[in-house]
């Protein structure tokens, strides 16, 4: 087949989407099939709208000679995709990573409203831009042959908003890898580093950490290759994020066999609940009652049998070959 695979970002840059895109493409190669990616250039210093508009313009060539398209979010690539699949009469497959509409509005408020609240609370304090986005990404999943997410979570808090309990919709989980070496941590830390936006929760985070002198928080941002390293050797990971689908910091941390904190606001308990410390991202003590915790020698040995223990892979060939079967 001749696949077209839409990505906001690609490798180089760095992020979930590119090395989605990457490995796909990747995969989809060695099974025989062609396989174009289009990606963001010049339209990341476009207005919205405008941007949106030349994405569409300069997939056109590739949409026409393409079986099918794969699209790796809901609104930036996502609406001028679907657009294309409509007009040119292709097949189009959806995968939906995140939240852009939540991500946005807790980015421009400061409202660290959690991810499962956001569709439930008063429309009008929406911005004008925040309603068309929702009513664009709305048509948007109402326009492809299949619909995937990656956890049953997000799907349950999008199927009422957004209208999409009668779509086409496939559960196709993230990449698990096989276990990775890692060294024995040198001293307490805990690896957090992430991007420094509003719903990945940091304040509160560094907030909890406060008058805990036996553990060292690093919320420093490395490469991808030094970030797997830090990890590696580190003592855990944590994550208190206000609503994270599918986080492959986490991912990353049960394959180098290290215990971690991560929010409940997730969508990998039906996978990982049995290993998992969970935190109210909104509770200061228990993120430093759940720290402390871990800084116990016998809870640390414990949970990281428990996560020695864990090895279930999901691997990209497998998300290559169910995501045709979505066709």
């Amino acid at each position: 087949m001749r696949i077209l695979i839409a990505t906001g970002i690609y490798p180089p840059a760095i992020g979930g989407p590119a090395k989605y895109a990457e490995n796909l493409k990747n995969e989809w190669e060695k099974m025989g099939h062609s396989v174009k990616v289009k990606t963001y250039g010049l339209e990341h210093n476009l207005p919205t709208g405008i941007r949106h508009l030349y994405y569409f313009l300069k997939i056109i060539p590739a949409v026409l000679r393409s079986d099918f398209i794969y699209a790796l979010d809901t609104f930036s690539v996502g609406l001028p995709s679907a657009l294309a699949a409509v007009i040119f009469v292709k097949k189009m497959v959806l995968r939906s990573g995140g939240d852009f509409l939540w991500e946005g509005y807790v980015e421009r408020t400061g409202d660290l409203v959690l991810l499962k609240d956001f569709y439930n609370m008063p429309k009008e304090k929406w911005s004008r831009k925040e309603k068309i986005i929702f009513w664009l990404t709305k048509w948007t999943l109402h326009h492809v042959k299949t619909l995937i997410f990656s956890t049953n979570w997000q799907k349950d808090i999008w199927t009422g908003p957004y209208g999409i309990k009668a779509l086409r919709i496939k559960i196709i989980e993230n990449y698990y890898g096989e276990k990775m070496p890692s060294l024995p941590p040198a001293e307490k830390n805990f690896i957090a580093g992430t991007r420094k936006i509003k719903w990945k929760n940091l304040a509160t985070l560094e907030k909890s950490f406060e008058g805990i002198e036996e553990a060292k928080l690093d919320l420093k941002n490395y490469s991808h290759d030094e970030f797997m390293k830090k990890i590696s050797e580190c003592y855990a990971v944590i994550l208190v994020s206000l609503g994270d689908i599918s986080p492959n910091m986490i991912l990353e941390a049960i394959r180098y066999n290290k215990p971690f904190i991560i929010t409940e606001e997730n969508g990998l308990m039906d996978r990982i609940g049995e290993i998992a410390i969970t935190v109210n991202p909104k509770a200061e003590n228990d993120i430093k009652e759940k720290i402390l915790w871990l800084c116990k020698k016998e809870n640390y040995d414990a949970q990281a049998e428990k996560i020695r223990n864990f090895n279930f892979t999901h691997t990209w060939e497998d998300i290559a070959r169910e995501t045709l079967n979505t066709l």
